[in-house]
This record gives structure tokens, sequence and C-alpha cells, in this order.
């Protein structure tokens, strides 16, 4: 079966490995960089969940897909911070156990797949929609890929696993997208679970990592990522 959104999916994993490679393999990090990254990525998933997703499963499917898209926010929500209390979109500063490091990978495997719905699903929509959808889970990619080999690292665990942990990421968004065309419930209601979920990322994750901070460059950086989406948006059309 033809998949001309899997070089998409590929990109997006290999943008979860660069940021393992960041942390794992640079001895100093710019956290400021990060952050920055982190605020930009917001604004455009923000964006992008609001404006194109939400509205297109809802025009579609109605008050089941809103249930469907509220599930998704739910489910991210018990696995990355009801189960596993100790996640966040950073680099991990403090010393962790292994079974806290595990718990993190799995709640952002379930995560990652979606990602790949989401982008196999837009696609199905129309190619305007799927390559927003790519820009906005790319772009959260490599503070995702650099969180979770961090904190594999302050587990104690090495670099090869450090490095492997992000990789799962990578196959499970390239998963999520092999399997939304041949699982009918995925085909169905991909979207609208990936709509949930993006917003619960952008929002319930990665805006609570910079908005405490002092200065106007994070909200600025934030604000850049919505204006990138309606030139992306535009530029898509």
């Amino acid at each position: 079966m033809n998949h001309p959104d899997l070089g998409f999916a590929l990109i997006a994993a290999s943008a979860n490995i660069l940021g393992a490679v960041a942390v794992t393999w640079r001895a100093r990090w710019s956290i400021e960089t990060l952050n920055m990254m982190v605020a930009l990525a917001a604004g455009f998933m923000i964006s992008v969940a609001v404006v194109d997703i939400l509205p297109e499963v809802i025009l579609n499917g109605g008050r089941t897909a809103a249930l469907v898209a509220l599930g998704g926010y739910m489910l991210v929500h018990l696995t990355q911070h009801t189960l596993v209390r100790h996640f966040h979109f950073g680099e991990e500063t403090h010393e962790v156990t292994s079974v806290v490091s595990m718990s993190a990978l799995i709640g952002l495997l379930l995560h990652t797949f979606v990602d790949g719905v989401a982008i196999a699903s837009g696609f199905l929509v129309s190619e305007e929609l799927g390559t927003l959808i790519f820009v906005a889970v790319v772009l959260h990619k490599f503070p995702e890929g650099l969180a979770i080999s961090s904190l594999f690292l302050a587990a104690g665990a090495g670099r090869r696993r450090a490095l492997g942990a992000a990789a799962l990421l990578g196959v499970a968004t390239v998963a999520g997208v092999l399997l939304t065309s041949v699982v009918g419930v995925l085909g169905e209601h991909g979207l609208a679970l990936s709509g949930g979920v993006t917003l619960y990322v952008a929002a319930s994750n990665l805006v609570p990592e910079f908005q405490a901070k002092a200065g106007w460059r994070l909200p600025g950086a934030f604000f850049a990522g919505c204006a990138l989406y309606l030139v992306a948006a535009q530029m898509a059309r």
C-alpha cells in the first residue's frame, strides 16, 4: 500500500533522535534555546489544533468527534501526568529511578503513536492539513527526544539506552502512520483523537514549561509560533 505520508513520519522520527543526540553528546545545552523551541512549537500546535483540526472533525463528526477529541486530551493526561507524575519537556536535572524513566517512555509512546496517526489522518483530508500537522509534530519532536533521553540518563542509563528510548518514539510515530490506513477506528476517529492530544501537548505540556519564566523572549516565541502557523497555512493553500 502506498504511503506518501511515510516520508513525513520518518522526518519527524529523525527529529526525536536528533534531540537525543543533542543531550547525550553535548556537554552543555542551552536551556534558553530549548525553551524558545518549546514556546514556538506550542504556539504553532495550538493554532493547528484550534483553527484546523477541531473544526474539521466537528464539522464532519459532530458531537461524537468532539467526545473523541476530549478522550484524547484525557488519555494524555492519564499517561503523562497521572500514572506518571515526573515528566516535563526539558532536560532532566534531578536523579530519577529507572521505573520513572520507563513509565515516562510508555506514556510518550502513546503520544508519539498518535503523532503518526495525526499526520496520516491529516493527509487523508487534504495535503494542506497533512502538511500543517506535520510541521506541528516535527516542531516538538526535538524537545521530546531531548526530554526522554535526558530522563534516561538521569536514571543512570547509558547513552545507547537513552538514544534507543528516543528512537522508539520515532518508531511509534511511523507505526501510527502505517496503521491509520488499515485499522478502521483510526481511519474514522484518528484525526479527532489527535486533535485532543495535540491540544493537550501544546497547552498542558509545553506552555507550562515557559509561562512562569520572566522576560519577553519566551512569550514572543509563543506568539511567533502562532504567526508562523498563519504564514504556513497561507502558503499551504
